[in-house]
């Protein structure tokens, strides 16, 4: 018995040291298709050019913002911090009602903190309420209100009811040649009541057809040691605006297609979309009132680089406005490019005038579930009547880096720095630069 268990014990030992050296060894993975290696695709070398040009961005998104990130996140986890917040901010049955504080900084403008309040399946089933109020001092207030009824699929109706009144807007003259140097301040008040039809015919396909009244006043502006409107014209810098005098209301209606072949994240995302857009406005304040046309078209195309949502695009956008009376168009109905629009590298409103054309590149790449990286560079600028007096000349080049969040309709977080030239002729030189981060509404 003694040397029975005794060999019982010399091949355990034996079959346990087999084990641990075989654990020991790496397990090479097994070809289950019997494919072999995949091949190198042009996407796979092509991912390279951005990533060497965009090295430093890349380090600064990967160590700066993704890893400590997912850190932050894990320890959240283990905090059970996330089922705190969410048990928190979002209430009710089923979690369909909550609120959470928002904030944004435009470098140049007031900053304005704020509320976003949402409710979905309010009253019945299919109609969702959401409110975004905020403030940014001494008459600087803004509050949308929006009711969404969904209908078919993705298909909806919604009513928005808008008021913003600020006193930091700024302007720079009409017309492709303005200078930064004469930035100027104006105060708005906006009312704005509309009905927006949206349908989504096919993949990211879209037809939005709206009705509305927009009422527009304007006074004396201020931020920091700016002008106002007013002074920048006593001292001869332009002509006062047409519309600022005495403002107007406008009831319009406007139309918005776009065919767009590619499919939701994370199917692959190269494809083309097209769109057009027109909106019809007149002044009812007064008899006869200014009526006007804008309309506009861009083209782009999208290609994935590696099927992975690494989007590289390119984009040419036309927009125009015309006027369909003898009657001036108020200033703030012109083309305008900046802020949330082409070349955002520009402050908002920097570029006015009767028309427009921008050549837009764009590289987009994931960083995080909810975050996405982008880098844009763009050439174009403001013109006369239907692009009168286009030329190369006269293009400015816009450039911006930054993050903005995917995934939501109703709003998004973005952090943005960018730049803007003035005009090829007068040397290209910087002389805009924009900084932002917040929460944008979008309604």
């Amino acid at each position: 018995m003694r040397w029975r268990a005794l060999g019982a014990a010399l091949c355990t030992t034996i079959l346990l040291t087999s084990n641990g050296n075989a654990a020991d060894e790496k397990r090479k993975l097994p070809d289950y298709g019997n494919r072999g290696k995949d091949p190198t695709t042009f996407g796979d070398v092509a991912i390279w050019v951005p990533r060497v040009i965009l090295s430093p961005v890349y380090l600064v998104t990967e160590y700066g913002i993704r890893w400590p990130l997912g850190h932050l996140i894990a320890a959240a986890e283990r905090a059970n911090l996330p089922d705190i917040l969410y048990n928190f901010f979002f209430f009710g049955p089923d979690h369909k009602a909550g609120f959470a504080p928002v904030a944004f900084v435009d470098f140049g403008f007031r900053p304005s903190v704020g509320l976003y309040t949402f409710w979905d399946d309010a009253f019945t089933v299919g109609n969702d309420l959401r409110f975004h109020g905020s403030t940014g001092g001494a008459n600087w207030f803004a509050g949308v209100l929006s009711d969404r009824i969904r209908l078919h699929r993705e298909d909806s109706l919604t009513f928005t009811f808008t008021g913003i009144r600020r006193p930091d807007q700024a302007f720079f003259g009409i017309g492709p040649d303005t200078l930064q140097n004469n930035i100027s301040r104006y105060g708005e008040a906006l009312l704005e009541v509309d009905a927006l039809a949206d349908f989504r015919p096919w993949r990211a396909s879209r037809i939005e057809t709206s009705l509305g009244v927009r009422s527009m006043d304007f006074h004396p502006g201020h931020f920091d040691e700016d002008p106002s409107i007013e002074q920048a014209v006593a001292r001869g810098s332009y002509a006062l605006p047409d519309g600022f005098a005495q403002g107007y209301t406008a009831q319009t209606s406007s139309v918005h297609l776009a065919l767009d072949n590619r499919l939701p994240s994370p199917a692959d995302g190269s494809g083309f979309r097209v769109e057009v857009q027109a909106e019809q406005g007149t002044d009812i304040r007064r008899s006869p009132g200014a009526s006007w046309l804008k309309y506009g078209a861009t083209v782009g195309g999208f290609l994935d680089l590696n099927g992975r949502n690494r989007v590289i695009s390119l984009s040419l956008s036309t927009l125009f406005v015309d006027p369909l009376n003898h009657r001036p168009i108020p200033f703030t109905e012109l083309v305008s490019l900046g802020g949330p629009g082409p070349m955002r590298g520009f402050y908002p409103g920097r570029l006015r005038d009767r028309s427009a054309a921008v050549l837009t590149a764009k590289y987009r790449w994931p960083i995080w579930v909810w975050l996405d990286g982008s880098l844009q560079a763009a050439v174009g600028n403001v013109f006369g009547e239907h692009l009168e007096q286009l030329e190369t000349s006269r293009f400015r080049f816009s450039s911006a880096v930054g993050l903005e969040s995917v995934g939501s309709r109703d709003g998004s977080f973005e952090l943005l720095v960018g730049m803007g030239t003035e005009t090829f002729e007068r040397g290209a030189q910087i002389d805009s630069a924009r900084v932002l981060v917040g929460t944008n509404r979008g309604f």
